[in-house]
């Protein structure tokens, strides 16, 4: 029995024990049950949530009503979209789903599993649907609201019983000027439940935070920093929105907490009082430093500063007209918008059927031919746009993106196409342009164009054919001109057989075609992997290296998930190295990556040595045994050390714990 498991069944044991106490006996079971989960209950109890052992029966919004609260939290659902997709592949076919809700609990949007959905349909886990603590009782999203920290609710740990199938993990998101606007959960089955799932939702709430600071105050100059140069980008830096005269209009919860102040400390007052510095004078050192990083002690603390956002002029600060502009941030920020473009041919690390693909597509720069890319989820089709759009005569123009299966069917049409203020509830009065309209000189790229309601296909089309665009209540046609890139992992000739896409709309977009190879079948993946960990480490000064047998892992691994989980996991080992580390070895890798049986590896270089291979196995012998047996010969050779087994193994020490736990 692995150790991960023996933990949820002595887990399970305590609750049944709590759950008699608290709820058959009306007693304290005081040790039995986390604290907060017990305050939790008790809250419940307060509430007057009905009875744990009866199905609750709490309806949800209908359609109309929900398309005016995804209206309503437009901006944060803008924001949370790309984040919520990157973490489903990382979790695809794990049985689970990742689901975005308001500051009061409401689920706006979700993503998961087919299997899981449709279980989850069954407690109402789906958009429209509220989980507030005080109606669905304890659970990761209400709870997550109330305690206004992360939580991971397991099993029987909900208040009503009906819901004890389900493991969560949620975590708040705070806006820019520091209120509570939502929740970021990952549920699934309570046999799913994945050691590293809080940490991945507490990253993935920061990255969402991240981008709906910048985004709320991209016309203000943003001072970015942090006491450790390398996390200059990452979720964890410190930003201070700051007005052109000097006022520091907001900061954001890792920046208070680096600089040991308070929000009211900070907020309305001038650059020079909370940053101990000149706003013009930083700003002048900036544009003459080569690494755009300089270094300020705040409160006898040594950080080390960058600026992004809409900076002043030279002039305004009294620089002369041939000042340098500001050096290009690193590439490790989220939306690396400021990084150096990609293109067709800085996208090429080695692999001869992506090479393949380029050679194919470059001779599409500047014609009006649709490029149509295919390839499995993760393997780097928008990336793949981008290089496109910046290689040819649109790069200076828009580059727009609409992820066809991320977005509502209920809000795919106004996305696209725009819509004319007043033109259902919840639209703005002003309305808003559609993703043709804002793409018009540049590139429209749609994601996953075979997941299109097939009403709408019709529309875009029509598009397609007269260049020109009718936002939704309105009948003023837009002309427009752009290059249409489009991508999907399915086969859209069998779409087009099974009459769930258009005939002819597959014909208009299908002028070039090229097919991205999955990550496990190109032979660069170690290029790849020094390129992905050099964006997020930019500084060669502070470069994180790979072992060898990190990268024979890495190799060996099939990655379902592709380059998107690839990435994913080099980001969460970054994020594992203590201060001062730039070695990632096995245990900093996710344990999926050892999950096969294990076989005899070579020598590590601390001089072990060698696991024998050759002695024999009864007959019969199950994986788990023949596993657990590889796993104590492989300590036993390293005289009872764990480290040194685990790298004998090629696996991490968790991982082999697991292993020897298998009895």
């Amino acid at each position: 029995m692995g150790q991960l498991q023996l933990r949820a069944e002595v887990h399970g044991e305590r609750l049944l024990q709590a759950r008699e106490l608290f709820f058959e006996q009306g007693d304290h079971p005081d040790g039995l049950v986390d604290p907060l989960i017990l305050r939790s209950w008790e809250r419940c109890r307060r509430f007057g949530v009905g009875d744990p052992h009866l199905t609750d029966v709490t309806s949800t919004m209908d359609r109309v009503a929900l398309k005016t609260e995804q209206e309503r939290n437009r901006f944060l659902l803008t924001q949370s979209r790309p984040i919520m997709e990157h973490v489903f592949e990382q979790i695809r076919e794990s049985g689970s789903m990742v689901i975005l809700a308001d500051a009061n609990g409401l689920l706006l949007e979700t993503v998961g599993d087919p299997d899981f959905v449709s279980r989850a349909d069954r407690v109402s886990l789906m958009a429209g649907a509220s989980w507030d603590e005080n109606l669905r009782g304890t659970n990761a999203i209400g709870t997550a609201l109330a305690e206004e920290s992360p939580v991971t609710v397991l099993g029987a740990e909900h208040f009503l019983q009906h819901n004890g199938f389900l493991t969560c993990c949620a975590s708040p998101i705070y806006g820019p000027d520091g209120r509570l606007v939502g929740v970021l959960d990952i549920s699934g089955s309570y046999r799913s439940l994945q050691r590293h799932t809080l940490g991945l939702v507490r990253l993935s709430s920061a990255l969402v935070e991240k981008r709906l600071f910048e985004a709320f105050h991209a016309r203000d100059i943003l001072v970015c920093f942090h006491s450790r140069p390398d996390y200059l980008g990452s979720p964890k830096e410190g930003i201070a929105a700051v007005s052109p005269d000097g006022r520091v209009l907001a900061m954001n919860s890792s920046g208070t907490e680096i600089l040991g102040i308070r929000q009211v400390d900070a907020v309305r007052r001038d650059f020079s009082i909370v940053f101990e510095s000149n706003l013009s004078a930083l700003i002048d050192r900036l544009r003459h430093s080569h690494q755009g990083i300089q270094e300020l002690c705040v409160n006898g603390k040594l950080i080390h500063v960058q600026l992004r956002g809409q900076l002043p002029t030279p002039s305004v600060h009294g620089g002369r007209g041939d000042e340098r502009a500001l050096p290009p941030r690193p590439a490790r920020r989220a939306d690396a918008s400021a990084a150096p473009a990609i293109t067709l041919d800085t996208l090429n690390t080695g692999d001869a059927r992506l090479q393949a693909a380029i050679d194919r597509t470059r001779r599409m720069l500047g014609r009006d031919i649709p490029i149509l890319i295919q390839g499995e989820s993760g393997a780097g089709k928008e990336i793949f746009a981008k290089a496109f759009h910046n290689s040819g005569p649109r790069r200076d123009q828009p580059f727009v993106a609409l992820n066809c299966a991320s977005i509502p069917e209920t809000l795919i049409e106004s996305e696209l196409f725009g819509y004319q203020g007043g033109a259902f509830t919840g639209a703005r009065k002003e309305g808003a342009p559609g993703k043709i309209q804002q793409a018009n000189g540049g590139t429209l790229f749609l994601d996953e164009i075979g997941d299109m309601p097939l009403n709408l296909q019709a529309r875009l089309l029509r598009v397609l054919q007269e260049r020109c665009v009718t936002p939704l209540g309105s009948t003023k046609t837009i002309q427009v001109d752009i290059a249409l890139v489009c991508a999907t992992h399915r086969k859209l000739r069998e779409e087009v057989a099974r009459g769930s896409f258009r005939e002819d709309l597959y014909y208009r977009l299908n002028g070039m075609s090229v097919t991205l190879p999955a990550l496990r079948e190109r032979s660069d993946i170690r290029a790849l992997v020094s390129r992905l960990a050099l964006a997020e480490v930019p500084d060669p000064t502070l470069a994180v290296r790979f072992s060898e047998g990190a990268l024979k892992a890495i190799e060996g691994y099939a990655w379902p998930g592709n380059i998107r989980q690839l990435h994913n996991a080099i980001r969460v080992a970054i994020a594992l190295l203590d201060e001062g580390e730039q070695l990632i070895t096995e245990q900093h890798l996710p344990e999926e990556l050892f999950e096969a049986p294990l076989a005899a590896a070579p020598a590590a270089a601390s001089g072990v040595e060698p696991m024998r291979a050759t002695e024999p196995l009864a007959s019969g012998t199950s994986l788990d045994e023949i596993g657990r047996q590889a796993a104590m010969r492989a300590l036993e050779a390293a005289g009872g050390n764990i480290s040194s087994a685990a790298r004998q193994l090629g696996i991490s020490r968790n991982t082999l714990y697991r292993k020897l736990g298998k009895m």
